[in-house]
């Protein structure tokens, strides 16, 4: 039987991005500095234990607006915190829409032939997108998105 969908996001669900989000408040940003140090990222215990619970009855997918240059640190940092294996699925790296809007369309995608049990973000307005869309949502709490990272995610579509 093919078990449903968790769909997780990364930053602000499970890795502590606030440590790098001072390359974004230069001017110009330093992206490269930004996304450089996502090896760095702290985890958040609470992300980590809710993704490792959800991988009792579901299949993971994580889902990020990190560009899909940052694959394999991102791969390795979750393997190296002990996140549960699943499928990752990146922002391509052309791609510059807000996070609300890849995220909602990749969640469309998905369960045009899967069942999409939820959806985990910190990210207000993805949360506010998917349930407009039908999708149920959790809003992961235990880290409210930075107003850098917040324009990184919706105005310059970057992570």
């Amino acid at each position: 039987m093919t078990r449903p969908l968790a769909v997780v996001d990364i930053d602000g669900v499970l890795a502590d991005v606030q440590h790098r989000l001072h390359h974004l408040k230069r001017r110009p940003k330093d992206w490269a500095g930004f996304f450089g140090a996502m090896g760095d990222d702290t985890p958040y215990a609470e992300g980590i234990e809710l993704v490792t619970l959800l991988a009792h009855e579901h299949e993971v997918v994580y889902l990020s607006g990190r560009p899909e240059r940052t694959r394999a640190v991102t791969r390795s940092w979750l393997a190296d915190h002990g996140a549960p294996a699943g499928t990752l699925m990146l922002r391509p790296d052309d791609d510059r829409r807000p996070a609300r809007l890849f995220k909602v369309g990749v969640l469309q995608r998905l369960s045009s032939h899967r069942e999409v049990a939820m959806l985990v973000d910190d990210d207000p307005a993805v949360c506010a997108a998917a349930r407009a869309a039908g999708f149920t949502v959790y809003e992961a709490e235990w880290s409210r998105p930075d107003p850098t990272l917040f324009s990184a995610q919706e105005a310059e579509g970057r992570t």
